[in-house]
């Protein structure tokens, strides 16, 4: 039982002498948490992710892409924000960091969300790490997730 209060006073005393503010750390999917830079395996791959062509869901359409912004910061952590707006209210918003970047391929930990798309009141919104790919020679990047909300197959694209 001693040992168990000596724990506790040494833990008390420890959380007391925390600079204020230190408790409240960072989320995983908070950039400043991630501490490695982004590992690129493909120089080919992270050249065509410096100018990304846009992005689409094909619920709100290929024509009108929305922009996206691909960059890294100066500790070579690569950060992914971009969003699609339809005509008809439908919304794609995609942000987060890159992890990996290797032969056709990307890994994107952060949140995709889609709003009213295909259809009015349709919420999906999820945080975790996603993958994208170039197929079939494409030019662009597709999420390799496609059911990952109510079954329907979501087509996010990032273009080059």
């Amino acid at each position: 039982m001693r040992q168990v209060a000596l724990w506790g006073t040494i833990a008390a005393a420890i959380w007391a002498a925390m600079p204020a503010g230190l408790e409240a750390q960072s989320s995983v999917s908070d950039p400043a948490f991630l501490e490695d830079p982004t590992e690129i395996l493909s120089q080919r791959d992270a050249d065509r992710l410096l100018s990304p062509g846009g992005i689409t869901l094909q619920w709100i359409g290929w024509d009108d892409r929305g922009p996206v912004s691909i960059a890294p910061d100066e500790r070579g952590v690569w950060h992914v924000s971009g969003h699609q707006t339809g005509s008809d209210g439908g919304e794609l918003e995609v942000d987060g960091t890159i992890l990996e970047i290797g032969e056709g391929y990307f890994t994107l930990r952060g949140t995709i969300a889609i709003t009213d798309a295909p259809d009015t009141g349709r919420e999906c919104r999820a945080d975790k790490t996603w993958h994208f790919a170039i197929t079939q020679n494409r030019r662009y990047y597709r999420l390799r997730e496609f059911e990952w909300c109510d079954r329907l197959t979501d087509y996010v694209d990032i273009y080059f």
